[in-house]
């Protein structure tokens, strides 16, 4: 059966302050890797905007450049979805989320996301049909959190310059019955192609992506 890889956490440096590739570049390299499509996850959080003077469009504005920089760059040659990596402004709260099946409706629908907490969110998240996975949540800094949040977790991160504990991830998301994720945490050249997802069929828009997550038989893409 023939099967379609997917980047699933993906940083351009349009948003993302932490990314050194542009949307361009990024597209580029997972053409040439061989991918079939990629959810770009740019930072959604207190340090994407600092220093920033915007209101709330306006950053909803700013964070979907690299998104939208990605699909111009991709021109039907690789399919480009929306998601985020989303760390709420919370005093001594690092947790980093990744959320699938986002719109730029629902983001300019809600300006208190930031503030919300992961409790408040996972009930808005779940009212819009939309999938929580916890990213690398046994990287130092990270802290686990209630699952019954959660639909997934982030299994593998395959980021060269972190420990993000993998093998630990992958307990907690057994242990608890939770989807699992695979994603290569790109920010460098250096990091294509370290991790994805492989489907079943090709996956065109964020229902086909939610209702192949959710199956739970997607094949997890490793550096291992």
């Amino acid at each position: 059966m023939e099967k379609f890889l997917y980047e699933m956490h993906a940083h351009t440096a349009e948003t993302s302050r932490c990314a050194n590739v542009r949307a361009k570049g990024v597209v580029a390299a997972f053409i040439k890797a061989g991918y079939d499509g990629a959810v770009i996850t740019d930072h959604f959080s207190p340090s994407t905007f600092e220093g920033l003077d915007l209101n709330w469009d306006e950053k909803v504005t700013h964070f979907l450049q690299g998104y939208r920089a990605a699909l111009k760059a991709a021109d039907g040659r690789i399919h480009i979805l929306l998601g985020m990596e989303l760390r709420f402004a919370i005093p001594n709260d690092m947790n980093d989320y990744l959320v699938y099946g986002i719109t730029e409706e629902f983001l300019r629908s809600n300006p208190d996301i930031l503030t919300m907490g992961l409790s408040a969110f996972s009930a808005l998240a779940h009212e819009n049909g939309l999938l929580i996975f916890q990213a690398h949540p046994f990287r130092i800094g990270m802290r686990i959190t209630n699952p019954k949040l959660l639909d997934g977790v982030e299994v593998y991160n395959g980021n060269p310059r972190h420990d993000s504990s993998n093998d630990f991830a992958k307990a907690w998301a057994k242990k608890h019955g939770l989807l699992q994720s695979s994603g290569s945490d790109y920010h460098e050249r250096e990091d294509v192609a370290r991790g994805g997802m492989y489907f079943d069929s090709e996956i065109k828009t964020n229902g086909q992506l939610l209702a192949a997550l959710k199956s739970g038989r997607a094949e997890l893409k490793t550096t291992e």
